[in-house]
């Protein structure tokens, strides 16, 4: 099994298994026998303080407080939407540099494309067979002439 098949085999079963995680509360029908099945922590919480302590003051309010529940949804919503953008930038951004790193060599691997090495034949100059040295090579790579070949 190649790389790409595995990777999607698992990503197929995430997909699923988040899936499950949403479908099988509602179909097994967990929460019935109460008045709002799925409040959220917030509610739960202040149903159970309230049962232990009657009196029970909170020690400060909300600084906003919504309108309606809907608006508080939207809020929620929103707030979770920019953070999975924050995320998948951020990872996006890593990977990126990382396929980068790969690309020029540097400390991530390998490099996927390499040039080819130059050999003494192909410089401007060179004699087929000699070395540099004899072919009139300098150090920047121009012939005996001087001209600096583009």
């Amino acid at each position: 099994m190649n790389v790409t098949r595995k990777g999607t085999g698992i990503n197929v079963l995430l997909l699923l298994a988040v899936a499950a995680l949403a479908v099988l509360p509602l179909a097994l029908g967990l929460g019935d026998h109460k008045e709002e099945p799925f409040a959220g922590a917030d509610a739960e919480a202040e149903t159970a303080i309230t049962e232990i302590e009657p009196d029970y003051e909170p020690w400060f309010s909300p600084l906003y407080e919504p309108p309606s529940g809907e608006v508080e949804s939207a809020l929620f919503a929103l707030q979770a939407a920019l953070g999975a953008g924050v995320l998948a930038y951020y990872f996006g951004l890593r990977r990126g540099r990382r396929q980068g790193e790969r690309r020029a060599g540097g400390p991530g691997g390998a490099p996927s494309e390499t040039l080819p090495e130059a050999r003494p034949e192909t410089l401007p100059g060179a004699q087929s067979g000699a070395p540099p040295e004899e072919a009139g090579d300098t150090a920047g790579g121009a012939g005996a002439s001087g001209a600096r070949g583009v």
